[in-house]
């Protein structure tokens, strides 16, 4: 069982940046592709980026790509996300997840929610115009 917990939002004014931390305990951090994924009140949750376990492959929604970034550090067990040039429609929770690729598993996959097994509690991130 692996549990995840999120760090880092807040409340920013548009333009800034913010850094989430996501710390992983209880399995083999190595072994699990992590990703980010944010809801937004009265939207469904949604991609923002994913990493593959050697950091090999890195994945980022449309929206957010060139400004975020996404980086992780298996000797610390946790997965970042640097979010610059922030704007008001990033405002929403961000989850961080972690889940093991399966014999079928295809790079698509990394987008989808339902390919990761454990989620975190979430922290909120609000950007003020």
């Amino acid at each position: 069982q692996v549990q995840l917990v999120e760090s880092g939002g807040n409340l920013v004014q548009a333009g800034g940046s913010l850094r989430l931390s996501c710390a992983a305990s209880g399995g083999t951090f190595s072994s699990y592709f992590m990703g980010w994924f944010r809801q937004a009140p009265g939207k469904e949750r949604e991609f923002v980026s994913a990493v593959t376990r050697l950091s090999g492959n890195l994945y980022y929604a449309d929206s957010v790509k060139s400004r975020f970034t996404i980086s992780r550090d298996n000797t610390k067990n946790t997965v970042y996300l640097q979010m610059n040039s922030l704007k008001p429609e990033d405002t929403a929770v961000y989850y961080c997840a972690a889940g093991a690729p399966g014999p079928r598993f295809i790079a698509s996959m990394y987008r989808t929610a339902r390919a990761y097994e454990y989620w975190g509690q979430g922290t909120q991130v609000t950007v003020s115009s």
